[in-house]
C-alpha cells in the first residue's frame, strides 16, 4: 500500500509538471552548458574599473564593473533562458595554441590570428558558423549587425581550399604592425621602414619578435624595398595583389636572402622578444621596437604617463595587417548545437557596442565591430581622439572607410597622427599599403622555419677564424701538458 501511494504522487507531480511546462509540445529545460574558450593573454576585460575610468559618452556612460565572461553568463541565462558556465584558458602565441590542440587540450572556441585559423580551416578542424548567426535582424545578432564593412569584405574575399574566411571566422580584433620609436632620437622617415631593424646606427637599441611568421614579413619589406617603393610597382594596376604576392614569397633565393637579413638583425638587435619590447621602450633601454598596433597603444600611453612621447610608424614597404578571430573547433563543439549557440552567443554578446568599448579600453586593440547603425564606437573614438575647442594645430582625420557611410570624420590633433590614433585606426593611405600574411601549406612552412632554425641557433658556420685559432693552440698546450704528465 506504501509503495502503490507513492507511485499515485509520482504520478500525479508528473502530469501536474506536464501541464505546467503547456503540454506534450514543451521541450524540457536543459540543463546546464560548459563553453571551453581560449584567447590571448590579458585579451578581455576582466572589470574592476576605477570610478574614474567612466567613460561618459552622450549616449550614455561605460564601466567595466564585473569581468565580461561573468557578464555572459549572466547575460545569456536571460537572455536564453538556459544556465552556461565559462571555462575560460590562455595561449601566449599562436603555436603555443597550435601545441595544445596538438597535445589534446580540448576547447570549443579559440581566437587565434589569421594564418592560424587558414591553417585550421585547412586541416579541417573547424565548425563553420551558423546560417543564422548573420542575420542582422534578429536584436541580439551584434556581429552581423555591427562588423566593419571593410572587415568583413576582407573575410568574404580571401579563401581557403575553396571557402571564405568567413564561414568559419568571426573578426575580434585588428591592426597592422610597424614601429614605435622615439621621436628625440629617431626621425620619422628613420623609423618609417623595416631596414631600421639592421640599421647599424641603432646597434643595441632596437627590438624584433620572436615569431617566425612576424620576423619573416619584415625582414622580406627589407630586403624587396626598392622593389616595393618604386613608382612602377606602386602604380601597377594590380598593386594589392602583387603586393600580397612579395610580401608573402616564400621562393628559395628568398629565403636565402631573408636569412642573411635577419642574421644581421640578430648581431644588431637588443633581443628578438614576444612582449618584453613594450617595457624596454617605456623605459628608454632600446629606441625602436618592431610592434603589433594594440601593443603600440600600450606602451604609448604607458610612456605619456611619465611624460614623455612615443612614436609609431607603419613602414612604407609595406604593413601586415593582421586579425584575431573566433573559431568553433570541431574537437570541441563537435555536433553539440547547445554548445555553438553558446559560443556564437558569446560572440554576438562581445560584438555588442558597449562590450566592444569595454574590451578596446581595457586591452588598447581596435575591434572589428564598427557598430552599424549604433554610433557608440564611433563616439568613443571621438571621446579618445576629438580635439578640445581651444586646441590648434588640428587635422581632419577620416574614417569612413572603418565605420561606412559618410561623415566619420575626427577634427584631431595633429601629433596624434603618428601616435595613438594612426595606430589604432591607420588611415586609408597607409592601409592602401597593407598585407596580409597568407597560408603556408607544409612544405613552405618547413622551409622557413629550418631557415628560423638557422638564424635563431648557434651556427658552427659563424665561428670566427680567430676563435678556431685559440681553440687549437689551447687543445694543443692541454695535449702537451698531458704528454709531459705521463712521461
Amino acid at each position: 500500500m506504501k509503495k502503490h501511494w507513492i507511485s499515485c504522487l509520482l504520478t500525479a507531480a508528473a502530469v501536474t509538471a506536464f501541464f505546467l511546462a503547456g503540454g506534450a509540445g514543451a521541450a524540457e529545460p536543459g540543463g546546464k552548458i560548459t563553453l571551453r574558450i581560449c584567447n590571448w593573454e590579458e585579451y578581455i576585460d576582466l572589470g574592476e574599473w576605477e570610478e574614474d575610468e567612466t567613460i561618459d559618452l552622450e549616449s550614455g556612460d561605460i564601466i567595466g564593473v564585473r569581468p565580461l565572461i561573468k557578464d555572459f553568463e549572466d547575460w545569456y541565462e536571460q537572455t536564453y533562458g538556459r544556465e552556461v558556465e565559462v571555462e575560460y584558458s590562455t595561449f601566449g602565441t599562436n603555436e603555443d595554441l597550435y601545441n595544445m590542440l596538438t597535445l589534446g587540450d580540448v576547447y570549443d572556441l579559440v581566437c587565434p590570428s589569421e594564418y592560424m585559423f587558414m591553417k585550421l580551416m585547412d586541416e579541417d578542424r573547424l565548425v563553420p558558423l551558423s546560417d543564422t548567426f548573420f542575420d542582422p535582424e534578429d536584436e541580439y545578432h551584434y556581429y552581423a549587425k555591427g562588423v566593419s564593412p571593410y572587415i568583413q569584405s576582407i573575410f568574404e574575399n580571401h579563401e581557403i581550399g575553396g571557402e571564405a574566411w568567413s564561414k568559419y571566422a568571426a573578426g575580434y580584433m585588428w591592426g597592422v604592425t610597424g614601429i614605435v620609436y622615439n621621436p628625440e632620437e629617431i626621425t620619422r622617415q628613420e623609423a618609417s621602414t623595416w631596414k631600421i631593424l639592421a640599421d647599424p646606427d641603432y646597434k643595441r637599441q632596437v627590438t624584433i619578435k620572436d615569431n617566425v611568421r612576424d620576423s619573416y614579413f619584415a625582414a622580406v619589406g627589407a630586403i624587396k624595398s626598392d622593389l616595393l617603393t618604386s613608382e612602377a610597382f606602386l602604380q601597377d594596376p594590380d598593386y594589392s595583389q602583387k603586393l600580397e604576392e612579395e610580401m608573402n614569397d616564400v621562393s628559395p633565393g628568398t629565403i636565402l636572402e631573408v636569412q642573411e637579413f635577419l642574421r644581421e638583425v640578430k648581431d644588431n638587435a637588443y633581443s628578438f622578444e614576444t612582449d618584453s619590447g613594450k617595457s624596454d621602450m617605456i623605459t628608454g633601454k632600446v629606441l625602436a621596437n618592431y610592434q603589433w598596433s594594440g601593443d603600440a597603444v600600450f606602451t604609448m600611453d604607458q610612456a605619456a604617463e611619465d611624460d614623455y612621447d612615443l612614436c609609431f610608424a607603419v613602414p612604407e614597404e609595406s604593413t601586415n595587417i593582421y586579425f584575431d578571430a573566433w573559431v568553433m573547433l570541431k574537437s570541441g563543439i563537435g555536433e553539440d548545437k547547445d554548445k555553438q549557440h553558446a559560443a556564437e552567443a558569446f560572440i554576438n554578446f562581445c560584438s555588442r557596442p558597449d562590450n566592444v568599448i569595454r574590451n578596446m579600453y581595457y586591452i588598447g586593440y581596435t575591434s572589428v565591430i564598427a557598430g552599424g547603425e549604433d554610433e557608440r564606437i564611433f563616439e568613443y573614438v571621438d571621446w579618445n581622439f576629438g580635439a578640445e575647442e581651444e586646441e590648434e594645430d588640428l587635422v581632419s582625420y577620416d574614417l569612413d572607410y572603418f565605420f561606412g557611410g559618410s561623415g566619420h570624420v575626427i577634427e584631431a590633433e595633429a601629433g596624434l597622427i603618428d601616435r595613438q590614433l594612426g595606430a589604432q585606426y591607420p588611415s586609408q593611405e597607409q592601409i592602401a599599403r597593407s598585407s596580409i600574411m597568407v597560408f603556408f601549406d607544409n612544405e613552405k612552412n618547413e622551409a622557413i622555419n629550418r631557415m628560423w632554425i638557422n638564424v635563431r641557433c648557434f651556427s658552427i658556420k659563424d665561428v670566427p677564424v680567430w676563435v678556431w685559432i685559440l681553440c687549437l693552440a689551447a687543445a694543443a698546450a692541454l695535449t702537451a701538458v698531458r704528454i709531459k704528465k705521463i712521461r
